[in-house]
């Protein structure tokens, strides 16, 4: 049976790797069958999941989570398996179990139903769960990651560029060259990157790199390649937001590969960060919490 969110209280140096600074979360590990996952929250009232992108964790939302927060929400930070803080007794991946996680660890915290805000990985869950349970899912907000019934065109295959060396990663080689300014319009800060990619001294995170890939980002790149969401129809509404610098997915190519969303969507609207690219949290978060709240207020 699944247990509560256990309180491991917010002082950085109870966890190793100590957690990298944000004031006004609350850190937790929820317990459920096989995972224990760090879970960091803020504020009260309606729930906002927020899935984070590789190679972040919780951390990435420290500027909107207290914002978002702020307006009346209670903010659920989760880092995904094989990630952050979270233990796995299975270091496996399946294409589906980052989306099962988020279920069970909703459940064990009561949430039957979420606004969710999910960038690159953490949007393949969200995406998941938009179209297999839809009933979970009050609003969606997809960042830098487009839609399930996205047309397939090869002007976006530049978006796979990185995938080749996160296949044959090795322990100990620098993950830093991710945040280049090909992914990233503002330089950041060694400080900032340290408090990415600090917790990947885990060995257990450390070795998931060549295992998420494979297990679940190739394969669900696969399925969206060939069509497999177009066969469904997405039910939540979802806000789909990219950086007006992120190459494969300027805006040109972005409308061009969701153009017939009014057959494929009940309600699916698209947004462009101006000075943006992949790293849109980092890049202009102001910007982003702005359009987080407005679809939260238009579609919720």
């Amino acid at each position: 049976m699944d247990t509560p969110a256990i309180p491991q209280g917010s002082v950085q140096g109870a966890w190793s790797p100590a957690l990298p600074e944000a004031e006004g979360f609350r850190h937790s590990m929820v317990q459920t069958r096989g995972l224990r996952t760090h879970v960091a929250e803020i504020g009260e009232g309606e729930p906002v999941v927020m899935l984070h992108g590789f190679p972040e964790h919780w951390w990435q939302w420290r500027a909107i989570a207290p914002a978002i927060a702020a307006r009346g929400y209670r903010v659920i930070c989760p880092d995904l398996r094989g990630s952050g803080w979270t233990e796995a007794a299975d270091p496996s991946f399946g294409p589906d179990s980052q989306r099962d996680d988020v279920i069970a660890v909703l459940d064990a915290l009561g949430i039957r139903r979420a606004h969710f805000v999910c960038h690159d990985m953490g949007a393949i869950s969200g995406m998941q769960i938009s179209y297999l349970q839809p009933q979970r899912v009050r609003t969606m907000v997809q960042l830098s990651v487009p839609p399930g019934f996205m047309l397939f065109t090869p002007k976006v295959v530049p978006a796979f560029a990185h995938m080749p060396a996160l296949l044959l990663h090795r322990r100990g080689r620098s993950l830093k060259g991710l945040f280049s300014p090909r992914y990233a319009t503002r330089q950041l800060s060694d400080a900032t990157i340290d408090g990415y990619l600090r917790v990947h001294d885990r060995a257990e995170v450390e070795n998931a790199v060549t295992a998420l890939y494979r297990g679940m980002v190739i394969p669900v790149s696969l399925r969206l390649m060939s069509g497999h969401y177009r066969r469904m129809r997405l039910q939540p509404r979802t806000l789909a937001v990219f950086g007006r610098q992120d190459g494969p997915f300027a805006e040109p190519i972005a409308r061009h590969i969701c153009r017939d969303h009014e057959r494929r969507a009940d309600r699916f609207e698209l947004a462009f960060v101006d000075d943006a690219a992949h790293f849109l949290t980092d890049d202009a978060p102001e910007a982003v919490t702005a359009l987080i709240l407005d679809w939260f207020e238009r579609a919720g």
